[in-house]
């Protein structure tokens, strides 16, 4: 893309950001480093002992507060930005932070803060250099912002799956009787990145087997597969910063004839499931179509999870597939459809796409076989 079309997508969203805030009751938003600051200025920094924020205020551009180190990324950005700079000695953190209030006109204001990312670290530094300052939850507002995707992050969403999918494919030959977890973990992760896959990826494939597939969220072992184990392979892959989200369930040669049956149920659940992916239609009913198949099989108790989630910079964003989420489905909503049995101490199964609602339905970004295959 031009400079001159990431300056219209930054300020475009940052001017949607100034009409969120407005409706929020919030006059500034203070944002440190992470998908949501990469949403808006397309700046990326790690968390570190370095404190690093971005200010917004509806009525000015925004300012940001960074160590010297740092100041590099911010040369030839395609809109305005006020910075102010530090050193390597802590000691002069409170007075940048106070020039920084004062250009964005924190002192007295209601400022909008993410909870679960903002670091006690920053706004300590915020509190005391505008200390009449109201810091408050911003998370709906910025959650509404992010949640449709526009055609350059749907690509790149895409993208993500195919590579996601073709790394895979690259790893299933070595995936046989003896093989450990780990070491498909480790396969796969070599398969993400030569597949073109960001070196940052969404998450650590989980690869789990045997009884350990029982465990949504199993870390690789070093148990070597054995025959009539289910395998669970949770994966994904980022591209310019998306992430894809995929899990597919495996047979290690033939398995037990319950394994059968909850697999068939996984796949009922993931294809109804799928096919309530609609314009209007409601989040809950998403899962409410999957969770009827698996409950009216008699397994309604093993499946232990919500359905889904919103994706896209993070793996775990809105909208969330669960009961009593209402919030009806648009097009530019991207999120998992996961349903899963898991049988404790024995076997589980989830099977895992990503989708799209379009302004006709829906699509599925991931399309590799849902049927069981039998491996080893």
């Amino acid at each position: 893309m031009s400079q001159t079309g990431n300056s219209s997508k930054f300020l475009i969203r940052q001017k949607r950001l100034s009409v969120s805030q407005k409706a929020a009751g919030l006059d500034a938003l203070a944002v440190n480093p992470g998908p949501t600051l990469f949403y808006l200025t397309g700046l990326n920094f790690h968390l570190s002992e370095r404190p690093v924020v971005v200010l917004f205020n509806t009525s000015q551009p925004p300012v940001i507060v960074l160590p010297e180190l740092e100041t590099a990324k911010l040369r030839g950005l395609p809109y305005p930005i006020q910075a102010f700079e530090y050193g390597e000695d802590p000691d002069t953190w409170a007075s940048v932070f106070k020039q920084a209030a004062v250009a964005s006109n924190l002192q007295g204001k209601k400022v909008g803060v993410e909870p679960r990312r903002l670091r006690v670290l920053e706004l300590h530094l915020l509190e005391a250099a505008a200390p009449d300052a109201k810091f408050l939850s911003a998370e709906d507002s910025l959650a509404s912002l992010r949640m449709y995707k526009d055609a350059d992050e749907i690509s790149a969403l895409r993208k993500a799956a195919q590579i996601a999918q073709n790394a895979l494919l690259a790893t299933i030959p070595m995936i046989k009787v003896g093989v450990t977890e780990r070491a498909i973990a480790s396969e796969l992760t070599i398969q993400l990145l030569r597949n073109g896959s960001d070196p940052e990826m969404p998450f650590s494939p989980i690869v789990s087997g045997g009884p350990n597939s029982a465990n949504p969220h199993a870390m690789p072992s070093d148990r070597p597969l054995q025959p009539g184990d289910l395998l669970v392979i949770d994966w994904g892959a980022s591209f310019k910063g998306y992430f894809s989200d995929i899990t597919r369930t495996f047979a290690i040669g033939p398995v037990e004839e319950e394994f059968k049956k909850i697999y068939r149920l996984v796949q009922e659940a993931n294809a109804a499931g799928r096919a309530a992916c609609k314009p209007e239609n409601l989040a809950q009913e998403v899962d409410q179509a999957a969770r009827s198949v698996i409950e009216a099989g008699g397994y309604g108790k093993e499946f232990r999870h919500r359905t889904g989630h919103g994706l896209g910079l993070e793996t775990h964003e809105e909208p969330y597939m669960r009961a009593g989420n209402l919030v009806p489905l648009s097009p530019g909503m991207t999120f998992t459809v996961e349903p899963g049995i898991y049988l404790l101490e024995r076997g589980g199964v989830r099977i895992e796409d990503d989708m799209v609602i379009t302004a006709s339905g829906a699509e599925s970004l991931t399309d590799l076989p849902r049927e069981m295959q039998i491996l080893g």
